[in-house]
């Protein structure tokens, strides 16, 4: 791996339970089901209108959510006082009547068949030897700036404290006399 490589990370869903039986895997199915959904490439594009981004993760995340819940045995109303929205909501998302649901259920299939693979783009996060040089040079300016804006302010201090002390001194003479 060289530095400021990207690599592409594979996303195991391999442990997620398509039934789940306890809170915690109804929780390990929802997000499964959300970053499964999320990055999948063609719902990517659609989240690249920042105007339809939070309504598609919040519709993605009850989708995900009711499903994952459903398929733990939930109740319609369970589910929708779970996640706080109306009992029509939950059932249009999970008949895919709505985009996120179908969406979510279209993710859940190809979870259930273990065809669910999301690769992600990371970066190594290691920086050159250039960089890191350039970056120690900056650090040294800034530390060099510093020392210097510190030496300002002492003198800055100091010239203050003479002026309070000559002030003091006018105060005193102007009072006692």
């Amino acid at each position: 791996m060289s530095a400021g490589e990207v690599v592409t990370i594979e996303v195991d869903f391999s442990h997620v339970p398509v039934k789940p039986t306890t809170p915690r895997e109804v929780r390990e199915l929802e997000i499964a089901l959300i970053i499964g959904t999320l990055f999948r490439p063609d719902v990517m594009k659609s989240l690249l209108d920042p105007q339809e981004f939070t309504t598609w993760v919040d519709s993605l995340a009850v989708a995900a959510g009711a499903l994952a819940r459903e398929k733990a045995g939930y109740t319609i109303s369970r589910i929708a006082e779970e996640l706080g929205r109306t009992e029509a909501t939950i059932r249009n998302h999970l008949q895919g009547k709505t985009k996120a649901g179908a969406l979510v259920l279209e993710t859940y299939r190809m979870l259930a068949r273990g065809k669910l693979r999301i690769a992600v783009p990371a970066s190594t996060g290691l920086a050159s030897k250039e960089e890191v040089e350039q970056l120690k040079k900056k650090v040294d300016e800034f530390s060099k700036a510093l020392d210097s804006m510190k030496k300002k302010m002492e003198a800055i201090a100091s010239y203050a404290r003479e002026a309070e002390g000559a002030i003091r001194k006018i105060i005193e003479e102007a009072s006692s006399g």
